[in-house]
């Protein structure tokens, strides 16, 4: 395995692993950790707590899929890093302290990385990052400036 597909493969697992925890916490009777009344406490309402475990659990397994489309994909990388500039920003307004606002931006970074590997790899499987369609326009603007 490359070192590409080892990072690439490492901080997907981390994100993954901390969406399908915190999905499951939310939703047990007697959560883990700080995650009692979070969702009150926060200001939320319960049925958010629902979609929130929809969401992660359809994110989870876009990224785990393999032959998950693109898009799907890229869709699922956009809503986590909604989800935990969301969850910082929230902890933040409730006055919580500097570990809940700070702990979404670690696992941010974590799923930058993940985003950017994924680019990478997916590049280099399918050849140039250009479509045809970004080669058409670039053919014809040569051509303008040429003339």
């Amino acid at each position: 395995m490359t070192k590409d597909k080892m990072i690439y493969r490492t901080t997907t697992a981390i994100v993954c692993s901390v969406m399908v925890f915190s999905a499951i916490n939310f939703n047990l009777k007697e959560p883990l950790g700080p995650m009692k009344g979070a969702f009150a406490h926060l200001g939320f309402p319960d049925y958010f707590r629902i979609e929130l475990t929809v969401a992660k659990a359809l994110g989870v397994l876009a990224l785990l899929t393999p032959r998950s489309p693109l898009k799907m994909k890229e869709f699922a990388y956009f809503g986590f890093a909604i989800t935990l500039i969301s969850a910082s920003i929230a902890h933040f307004s409730s006055g919580d302290g500097i570990l809940f606002v700070v702990d979404p931006f670690m696992f941010l970074v974590a799923l930058v990385v993940s985003y950017l590997y994924f680019n990478k790899l997916n590049r280099l499987e399918h050849g140039s990052h250009r479509s045809n369609a970004d080669s058409t326009t670039m053919e014809m603007s040569r051509l303008r400036v040429t003339s």
